[in-house]
């Protein structure tokens, strides 16, 4: 494979390293980014490691942010905000309804991992991270700083509102066209849930049906 150009990716951790496995499948060369020296020194790979500080001498590459943890992701997006550019990562296997990857590619920052599955009306906010086999059906709202974790389930007309997070192969069950499934801001929703009702902001949901719990 004939690499073309280079690719930021802030984090060190599994997240980054995956979101580096898409760039190396798309003809881009990572550059994994430390927030400090600790985080320098526990790198044990053969890529290229650089320093937070030092990105400044790398503006010339696209970036994005492969950390799992939706406040520091946003964090690090705020504080490079304007001097950096951002682009959507998407896997090759994820499959796209008719326009979706149009629709998603109007934000940027998003991580799109593989065989992600999006059908269609769904509108994406920037930072978002959509793990393996996740599946977004149609009409839904994702809005910034989200994570949807491997194997989980939006049916139609959800709303997933800014920081939250699905965990892995919970399922939020649809709403409608006039009043969409709602999961509230910086809420997590356990792995393995089943969402039958909105949730409220910044709690803990689990079980079957899920409740919340915090």
């Amino acid at each position: 494979m004939t690499l073309t150009r280079r690719i930021g990716i802030f984090g060190t951790s599994g997240m980054a390293r995956e979101a580096g496995d898409i760039a190396w499948l798309l003809g881009l060369e990572p550059v994994y980014i430390a927030r400090d020296e600790i985080e320098l020194r526990a790198w044990s790979f053969s890529h290229q490691v650089i320093l937070e500080r030092d990105v400044e001498h790398y503006t010339d590459m696209p970036f994005v942010i492969g950390i799992g943890e939706n406040t520091i992701r946003k964090a690090v997006a705020e504080r490079f905000k304007g001097s950096l550019t951002f682009i959507n990562l998407i896997h090759p296997s994820a499959t796209f309804g008719f326009a979706q990857r149009e629709l998603l590619e109007q934000g940027e920052g998003n991580i799109v991992a593989a065989g992600a599955r999006f059908t269609s009306g769904t509108t994406v906010g920037n930072f978002c991270i959509f793990n393996q086999n996740a599946t977004i059906a149609h009409d839904c709202i994702v809005e910034s700083y989200v994570h949807v974790a491997p194997g989980a389930n939006l049916s139609g007309n959800v709303h997933l509102k800014t920081g939250c997070w699905v965990g892995a192969g919970a399922v939020v069950n649809q709403g409608s066209n006039s009043q969409k499934r709602v999961v509230g801001e910086n809420t997590v929703v356990g792995s393995g849930a089943i969402v039958i009702k909105d949730c409220e902001a910044n709690a803990v949901y689990a079980g079957v049906p899920a409740k919340r719990i915090k």
